[in-house]
């Protein structure tokens, strides 16, 4: 049998790619992983097979909203079922960093330390620009919006597409963001109130994504990494990068305090975080690497670099501490609006 050691050293090969290792000769009893993803459940099983392939540990994968599993973790905190959450934003990874175990992955000092924790409780995996997303047979590419605030005008009512903001880390990201880009206070609520009252609000971001491609809903207050990957499968979507400024928030991974496989955990996060793997996922995927150290001139999509945009920043302390009441006042307003 061998030891988790030796798993990691084979792990190094996947650098050159999502590598096929044989697991000829390893025990049914080895240890296997139960990992909590908000990720679509192609990047899942993509992932999830990569892995086994790697390491022969097994995956069994949990996918929904991110806001769902976080409450799901707070509620088996007494006995974890997970090891590993992946997927997530920054900020929930921040706000719920006590139920995470701390661990040092191999390669993090590729990645910012704007995007991990200092503590080495959570690392990012990627970066999620928000974006508007515009199918453009249903909105021709000149008339579509150019700015977050171009979404308060009536024109768009109901042809908005939005994440319900308690059930998504970025969404909420997005809510928050806008307030703070519209000056605060009551100013920023009311215009909070117009956007919410142009869109569908919708349980996953998975339906966002799906809904703007196919048309059924014109726009999508949306991530980058999904226009850019309808637009790859011939999709009829423009990645709208808002003129009046965005954020670009870290994704990321942690492992779960007292989780049933600690070390098949371990050796997750420095896979999902070697530069091979993270150059296959914005290969397959368009998810912008946390890692500094990969050209993305040279990679598919034609991402603009970070200093192309108006990158703007967020004050997540702030909003972590204000989330619930942040929350009920959103959702106050999603079922006003309606």
């Amino acid at each position: 049998m061998g030891t988790v050691a030796s798993w990691l050293c084979r792990l190094g090969l996947a650098a050159l790619g999502f590598a096929t290792l044989g697991t000829s000769g390893r025990a049914a009893a080895e240890p296997h992983l139960v990992l909590y993803s908000a990720n679509d459940s192609t990047v899942n099983s993509m992932v999830a097979d990569a892995f086994t392939k790697a390491s022969g540990i097994t995956v069994d994968v949990i996918s929904t909203g991110s806001g769902v599993l976080f409450r799901r973790l707070v509620s088996e905190q007494a006995r974890p079922q997970a090891d590993v959450i992946w997927g997530v934003s920054s900020s929930l990874l921040k706000e719920n960093s006590k139920l995470f175990e701390p661990y040092a992955a191999k390669e993090r000092n590729a990645i910012a330390p704007e995007y991990r924790d200092p503590n080495n409780l959570w690392i990012g995996t990627n970066l999620q620009v928000l974006t508007i997303s515009q199918n453009t047979v249903a909105i021709p590419a000149a008339e579509g919006p150019k700015r977050w605030s171009d979404l308060l005008d009536p024109k768009w009512k109901e042809r908005i597409a939005y994440t319900d903001p308690a059930n998504s880390g970025s969404s909420y990201v997005n809510a928050t963001f806008l307030l703070s880009l519209w000056g605060g206070g009551d100013p920023a609520w009311t215009n909070i109130a117009k956007l919410l009252a142009n869109t569908r609000v919708l349980n996953r971001s998975t339906l966002v994504f799906e809904g703007n491609g196919s048309g059924e809903y014109p726009l999508g207050i949306s991530l980058e990494y999904a226009g850019l990957l309808w637009r790859q499968n011939n999709a009829p979507v423009l990645v709208v990068y808002p003129a009046d400024g965005t954020v670009a928030i870290a994704e990321g991974v942690a492992i779960i305090k007292d989780g049933p496989n600690p070390e098949a955990a371990k050796a997750f996060v420095d896979f999902i975080n070697q530069k091979g793997i993270q150059e296959q996922l914005l290969r397959s995927t368009f998810r912008r690497p946390a890692r500094q150290d990969i050209d993305l001139a040279a990679m598919p999509g034609h991402m603009p670099p970070l200093s192309a945009l108006k990158i703007m920043p967020y004050d997540d302390a702030k909003w972590e501490a204000s989330r619930r009441e942040t929350l009920t006042r959103l959702r106050t307003l999603i079922q006003s609006t309606r």
